[in-house]
């Protein structure tokens, strides 16, 4: 079988998709596969990098207010989706996905013009324009939240979950805290603002330091690359306390995820996905930057579960942050609550179910 997959621009968008590539090739290892994405999109590394074919078109997504720059997107898609079908022809695909971002409309549209069955996978609770848009075109729409199920044409919606989900579960224990150097008896916080890092979360963290190094937890902070030196310059002022692990970045995330009892995150799609199939509860910080608010609300969704607690941006503090910690990580009992319902929130088998949603519309063809 030949698989064309698109998605771009952020990891939450690439992230499942790799998952579901590498799904795929376990069960079927003689499935060619083409990536489509774009050359300034974050797709654009990580893909090659695993070493699957990868091939780009030009586009821009719309501006939500009137813009003569939005012509300019038009002209681009029409573009995008004549070079769109001249890659699918070429490479004579039996399937489209798409998993986000603003590369997959041209894409995942021109199959749909050549019959060729597509599912477009929507990882937010709250659907982006492009989803919407592709929605009234693609075989099936695969979604990872309840709340998305009513967004979509009802009779094509499909709860599957995400494909990063599945990938996480193979790992397990303190490997990734001892790596670090850390106590593997000691209950462990693990601070990530993304792959970026978040300036409001390191400040909220960076005030709480003095207090973390009395403290019977230990922490790993990871900063993001971007705002790791001005991190470190605070913290040699401060004075990093022996209980805590300063990163960059941490490439092997869902082994270290797998070996913590608590995480303060953004509520991105896929850190959500892997913090529930895991099992680790969570103080999240939605961004107030995204489209449609789309993080708030995929927080609230744990909240409602008792699987998180929320702050809102606006409302961080370091002393709010500091009691939030002491009133969970003193409480077993509470963590072990917010771990079931973490749990039960979880789609282990998600990868599966768009494999077979997969199977189930080409068998059609």
């Amino acid at each position: 079988m030949k698989i064309v997959i698109s998605g771009g621009g952020t990891g939450g968008h690439i992230y499942p998709a790799l998952a579901l590539i590498r799904e795929i090739q376990k069960k079927h290892s003689d499935c060619s596969f083409l990536y489509i994405g774009t050359e300034k999109g974050l797709e654009s590394t990580l893909v090659p990098r695993e070493n699957i074919p990868f091939k780009s078109i030009h586009i821009t997504g719309f501006k939500r207010k009137l813009s003569f720059e939005n012509i300019k997107t038009v002209m681009r898609f029409l573009k995008g989706v004549s070079d769109s079908k001249k890659m699918l022809k070429e490479f004579k695909a039996d399937v489209v996905i798409g998993t986000g971002g603003y590369v997959c409309g041209p894409v995942v549209y021109a199959a749909a013009k050549l019959g060729i069955p597509t599912i477009i996978h929507e990882q937010n609770s709250v659907p982006g324009l492009t989803n919407k848009f592709l929605s009234r075109y693609a075989t099936k729409v695969a979604v990872c939240f309840e709340e998305a199920i009513s967004l979509f044409p009802k009779e094509k919606t499909v709860l599957t979950g995400n494909p990063r989900a599945s990938e996480v579960l193979s790992f397990s224990g303190k490997k990734g805290l001892k790596a670090l150097g850390l106590d593997e008896k000691k209950a462990t916080v693990l601070v990530v603002g993304g792959s970026r890092g978040a300036r409001p979360i390191n400040e909220a963290v960076l005030k709480t330091m003095a207090e973390i190094g009395e403290k019977p937890y230990q922490m790993v902070y990871v900063t993001g690359e971007v705002h790791y030196d001005k991190v470190m310059e605070e913290m040699k002022l401060i004075g990093n306390p022996a209980n805590v692990v300063v990163k960059p970045f941490i490439h092997n995330m869902p082994e270290v995820l797998a070996g913590v009892e608590l995480v303060i995150a953004r509520s991105g799609a896929t850190t959500l996905a892997e913090l529930t199939a895991l099992g680790v509860p969570s103080i999240l910080v939605p961004s107030p930057y995204v489209t449609n608010n789309h993080q708030e609300k995929n927080a609230d969704t744990l909240v409602k579960k008792g699987a998180a607690v929320m702050i809102l941006e606006k409302e961080l503090t370091g002393a709010k942050l500091i009691a939030t910690l002491d009133e969970l990580l003193v409480s077993a009992n509470e963590l072990d609550r917010m771990k079931k319902a973490a749990k039960s929130l979880g789609m282990p088998d998600a990868s599966e179910r768009v494999y077979q949603l997969m199977q189930q519309i080409t068998a059609k063809k």
